[in-house]
């Protein structure tokens, strides 16, 4: 339990001790029986008929004792009346005096007082609780959350990002700038007020602003955009005057919100209308970012992934006068970064950073480091003491893939159904001249998958030709294809493989314009339709005759990728045996193997990329 919610708890207890003995205290008790409090004329009136049996004088004013039916009783004593003790003598009442004792000072206030404080405190509490950790409580709830970092701080440089040279060189002169703004004024150019990083999730964006931070030396200030939005409206704009009033006072520095897509959506989207909290920060922030003077040394940088849902005025010239795309990077870029994680790690020498870098394309910065992270623990698990290629290789199938299911019992026939099914991949790919190189071929199962063909690209490509994609079909079908040549039937392994055969041959036909019968045309948009952020689809822009038509093409195509791949199995079948062979006994073969059954020396042709 937190300090904070035991502190709470003992106040309450306290408070109710307090409040029990402030309501009891008026209820004076003799010996172990609650006292019944009596009128000073009717406790004459007892003492006269003979119903006291005895009497204690506590103090000067307070008399308590029995009555002859064995019950407690009290009474003050008027000041206007001091011969109360010879009255008591006259009826023969036995009198016993007691001096009342009085509480120190400081009990005294304590037991008065306690009740009150301990409500304030608890109410302090609770109000500070509601408004988050931070200094100052509820007073501070319109002052900006943002991480201030001193230069001495900062310990991420240009050196620390990699393969995203070109965002680098992009934001190179915003450095040169804090570093030396005269250099800049002498010819009467202005450094960019804002600018905005948008990319993919995990590419870089947050380490590259604090990378130019670390470069110029100077304050960082960082903030997410929700940080901005509070349930109480006016804090939201109040926070956005705070944070760049903080920035003038240590100007020259750096403003950082990240996921500024939070607070900076297009206006008028939301429920709120106008007067949405959201807009009104929004609006706060223009007026901060178009008022204060360039020259004062603070620059703005945003980071999102959806700049699409910006508000146009964020972006005019002025405030985010320029944006920067940082991409995924490409295999020179992976191979960067990988080696400058692998830094952190204890590893063989000589292991090659680029093998692993070609067999993750589509990798971020951030699951490159997570990579690294994998391959460090799994090789903790096994006692190493040092990681070998075979590490960094294993822990890529596992980001991939899934972590191997080797307790996973398969039958005889099920695990040789799965080693022909690969296999077909892997024959089919190294007899084709235009496809990604081999890598490896396993049987192991990983996640959802009973097996995997891994290929391992020359370089990144970003366009491919007609051959290339129609070798990729072929390939596709090649595991189906050895199921049907070898059992005389298929299974569901490949239902994967012709979701991605039909996929292709769709956009083929219709986005791509690669296909002989319908020409360069595209059939069809992007312009998808949501229904409460569900996608429903898009309107078909063309006719039924001409989707029936696609849908031919479409099952000609597929059968003709099927029927090729099914020869060139047939034509190798004893190249086929022997990959199934060794599968089937080490799960697990590199495809320089199937290279040499095939008499092929060298790695294949390159495939065609733009």
């Amino acid at each position: 339990m937190k300090r904070e919610n035991i502190l709470i708890i003992l106040s309450l207890v306290l408070l109710a001790f307090f409040l029990v003995r402030m309501f009891d205290s008026g209820n004076m008790t003799t010996g172990s029986q609650r006292s019944q409090e009596l009128i000073y004329s009717d406790f004459k009136g007892l003492v006269a008929s003979g119903e006291v049996v005895n009497a204690q004088l506590v103090g000067d004013s307070l008399i308590e004792g029995f009555t002859q039916d064995g019950i407690a009783y009290r009474t003050y004593v008027p000041a206007e009346d001091p011969s109360v003790i010879d009255y008591l003598r006259l009826y023969q009442i036995p009198i016993n005096y007691v001096p009342e004792k009085s509480l120190p000072w400081y009990l005294s206030i304590l037991i008065n007082w306690g009740p009150f404080i301990l409500i304030f405190g608890i109410w302090m509490v609770l109000m500070r609780r509601m408004q988050g950790t931070g200094g100052g409580g509820l007073f501070s709830i319109g002052r900006s959350r943002a991480k201030k970092m001193e230069p001495s701080e900062m310990k991420v440089t240009f050196a620390d990002v990699a393969g995203i040279e070109e965002a680098k060189d992009d934001l190179g002169e915003t450095v040169a700038f804090l570093k030396d703004p005269a250099k800049f004024r002498k010819l009467g150019g202005r450094i960019p007020k804002g600018m905005l990083m948008s990319g993919s999730p995990g590419t870089g964006k947050t380490l590259l602003a604090k990378a130019i931070a670390g470069e110029a030396e100077v304050p960082f200030f960082s903030m997410s955009g929700s940080d901005f939005v509070e349930m109480f409206v006016g804090v939201g704009a109040s926070r956005v005057r705070d944070m760049f009033e903080q920035g003038r006072q240590n100007a020259p520095c750096i403003i950082f919100i990240d996921e500024i897509d939070a607070v900076g959506g297009s206006r008028g989207s939301g429920m709120g209308g106008g007067n949405d909290e959201r807009e009104q920060t929004l609006n706060q922030l223009l007026v901060e970012m178009d008022g204060f003077d360039g020259m004062e040394g603070i620059i703005v940088i945003a980071a999102t992934n959806r700049p699409d849902v910006l508000d146009p005025a964020l972006l005019r010239p002025g405030r985010f006068d320029r944006q920067v795309n940082i991409p995924l990077p490409d295999v020179k870029g992976r191979e960067e970064i990988l080696k400058i994680h692998a830094k952190k790690v204890q590893m063989v020498e000589g292991v090659d950073m680029s093998i692993i870098a070609r067999g993750t394309p589509g990798f971020s910065g951030a699951d490159l480091k997570n990579l690294i992270n994998e391959a460090a623990l799994g090789g903790a698990r096994n006692n190493k003491t040092e990681l070998n290629l075979a590490d960094f290789e294993w822990a890529r199938d596992k980001v991939l893939m899934g972590t191997e299911r080797r307790s996973m019992v398969m039958s005889e026939k099920e695990k040789r159904n799965t080693a022909y099914h690969e296999a077909g991949h892997a024959l089919v790919s190294a007899l084709l001249p235009k496809s990604d190189p081999i890598h490896k071929v396993t049987i192991v199962p990983r996640g959802r998958a009973l097996g995997s063909t891994a290929y391992l690209p020359e370089k990144d490509n970003h366009s491919y030709d007609i051959e290339f994609l129609n070798n990729r079909i072929t390939i596709a079908m090649g595991g189906r294809a050895a199921e049907k040549i070898i059992f005389d039937e298929v299974t569901t392994g490949a239902s994967n493989d012709i979701q991605q055969a039909t996929d292709t041959i769709r956009n083929m036909i219709c986005r791509w314009g690669m296909n002989k019968s319908f020409g360069p045309v595209v059939f069809g948009s992007d312009n998808r339709q949501f229904v409460l952020g569900r996608d429903i689809g898009k309107d078909r822009e063309y006719s039924e005759k001409t989707a029936t038509e696609i849908d031919k093409e479409m099952r000609k195509t597929i059968k003709f990728h099927d029927n090729k791949a099914k020869k060139l199995l047939k034509d190798n079948i004893d190249v086929l045996h022997k990959i199934v062979d060794v599968l089937m006994k080490e799960e697990t073969i590199e495809g320089t193997y199937i290279l040499e059954l095939l008499g092929q020396k060298k790695s294949k042709i390159e495939p065609v990329g733009g």
